[in-house]
């Protein structure tokens, strides 16, 4: 449903995902965020599971639907679908198992070829209670997030360090760039009664003034 800007009891779905290979903790990683648990023996995801948090913000409640996407080689053709109409990621690795790391470039190119926008993504290195274990420096981490244009978080879904703090994150960004588009979609209509009321015509740069409709779309919905 499209945003109405005059609507103060205006809610807000986003749609998030689990991105990462299989067994890097994203399964207790939701499990600890929706319902403060931890499953020491849980299994892989089969398929796609998902679990709605909500939060307030600025006195709206935002409601992040957020989903865990099985990480096994064999599912990715069944979860592909699953990143479209996405406004946020968490990509996880495990810092205990270099190969994971070595992974999130290619799951960063399949979530941006399967999105349908550009996503808020937060590179997260999860089990940092595993630190007899590590094989990824914190400092590898931040420069690979850095160097792709990521938020970074290190995690310990065990220990609950840090997982309230990585999500919350990832809502505040998405709701943060949606705030700022409605209000150069307000501006630009007031500039726009204000030219006609006083004959004056005006020209729009489309990069710099349209509100991206794919916002409203995906981002939006009222109750």
């Amino acid at each position: 449903m499209a945003f109405n800007a005059d609507e103060q009891t205006e809610n807000y779905l986003f749609k998030i995902v689990l991105v990462g290979d299989s067994a890097v903790g994203k399964s207790n990683l939701l499990a600890r965020f929706a319902r403060d648990e931890f499953y020491p023996n849980s299994k892989s995801t089969i398929g796609v599971e998902f679990q709605t948090q909500k939060m307030e913000i600025n006195g709206k409640e935002i409601k992040a639907q957020i989903w865990d996407t099985a990480g096994q080689e064999r599912f990715r053709a069944v979860t592909s679908a699953y990143y479209r109409g996405a406004v946020g990621a968490l990509l996880v690795y495990d810092i205990s198992r270099r190969q994971t790391f070595e992974s999130i470039g290619r799951w960063l190119n399949e979530l941006q070829t399967h999105s349908d926008m550009n996503v808020i993504t937060m590179l997260v290195g999860n089990k940092s209670d595993l630190k007899d274990a590590r094989e990824v420096s914190t400092a590898q981490g931040r420069a690979l997030a850095e160097e792709q244009g990521l938020f970074f978080i290190e995690t310990s879904a065990l220990d609950s360090s840090n997982v309230f703090a990585a999500f919350q994150t990832v809502i505040r960004e998405i709701y943060g760039v949606l705030s700022r588009k409605v209000m150069q979609s307000h501006d630009l209509n007031k500039t726009n009664l204000a030219s006609l009321s006083n004959g004056k015509s005006v020209v729009l740069k489309e990069d710099e003034n349209k509100t991206d409709a794919r916002w409203t779309k995906y981002w939006c919905c009222s109750s």
